[in-house]
């Protein structure tokens, strides 16, 4: 009976260990040419991530290149597997990812062109409205102007109204980085398709331009949410708060979906914007947290640097995880819209 009992015992530690070791097999980043463990498993994903980390971008913007980074990462992936099975034979796939990374590069200005947009400070924006605050839009700075000065909102309602603003600003600069960067790699898409005939090199062109009309129709649509909430203020039956959640909102409505369609993404819109709200406070956080490294450095206490080094380390963390889960998330979200309103198109 004691041999069983020893046996077992043996057993159960040899699990023990070897399902530790798998755990930390398999979850133990890559390492370089050097020994050193690297970030991403794709070479010109870490020189990019090496590169910011020279550059002076704040942390947040790090932290949302990082999300950016990973999900290129998951796509680039997946598709080195479809290869392999065979199942991108026109180079499609191939070629989106190709203007996906570039469009990274030219987000974060990385891509060898100056970027004329100002620098970003370390105060929080979304907490202080200022008279001089602009959009760098004639149109938006027009509304934006109606609204604040309307007396239809309330200080929580103009907080709201501003990220949407801004959400449409940044869609703004996203689209021109898009239709910058298809021109620029008109050449690189003709020699991936180069060998293609016919109908398959016209739908290969015809896939990047209408990727630009979708965004064009999107932001008229979303200036047009802007112009009425600015004319007629904030409705009693307003959804949700957050920019990125009203605009899966709205694209759903318009996507034929039925009513328990409807109802059911409706639900899972409002986790989705528990998870946005979070994400924006931890970004929050590690602003603060980082103006609080800075103060700590300058004192030049090394045990009390260290510590608050590490809790910042470990934040930047945290902030790029749920990052990278709530961008993939709402990934998910839109091709689940997008291939459920294209199935009630074709019916």
């Amino acid at each position: 009976m004691r041999l069983e009992c020893v046996f077992a015992a043996l057993c159960l530690g040899v699990g023990v260990m070897a399902g530790k070791y798998s755990r930390e097999v398999n979850e133990a980043k890559p390492s370089g040419s050097d020994g050193q463990p690297v970030e991403f498993r794709i070479a010109k994903l870490n020189q990019v991530w090496e590169k910011a980390k020279r550059m002076q971008l704040s942390p947040v913007r790090q932290a949302e290149l990082h999300s950016d980074l990973k999900i290129q990462e998951k796509d680039e992936l997946q598709w080195k597997k479809m290869k392999v099975e065979g199942l991108d034979e026109n180079g499609e796939k191939e070629a989106q990812l190709r203007r996906n990374f570039n469009v990274i590069l030219a987000k974060y200005g990385m891509d060898g062109k100056r970027d004329t947009r100002p620098r970003e400070s370390n105060s929080l924006k979304d907490h202080d409205i200022k008279e001089g605050d602009v959009f760098d839009d004639p149109r938006l700075d027009k509304l934006w102007n109606k609204a604040k000065n309307s007396g239809k909102f309330s200080t929580e309602e103009l907080l709201n109204l501003k990220r949407e603003f801004q959400h449409h600003k940044d869609k703004i600069h996203e689209y021109n980085i898009l239709m910058d960067t298809v021109s620029r790699t008109e050449e690189i898409h003709k020699n991936v398709i180069s060998d293609l005939e016919g109908d398959a090199k016209e739908h290969l062109l015809q896939q990047k331009h209408t990727e630009l009309k979708d965004k064009m129709r999107g932001l008229n649509q979303g200036f047009e949410r802007l112009r009425k909430i600015s004319h007629e203020g904030f409705t009693d039956d307003s959804e949700f708060r957050e920019p990125r959640v009203i605009e899966l909102w709205e694209a759903a409505k318009r996507s034929n979906l039925s009513r328990d369609e409807l109802d059911s993404l409706k639900e899972e819109l409002c986790h989705f914007e528990t998870k946005v709200e979070k994400h924006s406070h931890y970004q929050e956080q590690l602003e603060l947290s980082h103006q609080k490294l800075q103060h700590v450095e300058s004192l030049g206490d090394k045990e009390h640097i260290r510590r608050t080094q590490e809790k910042y380390d470990n934040l930047a963390e945290k902030t790029r995880d749920m990052g990278y889960k709530m961008k993939k998330h709402m990934q998910d979200l839109a091709n689940k819209i997008s291939r459920q309103g294209l199935q009630h198109n074709e019916l």
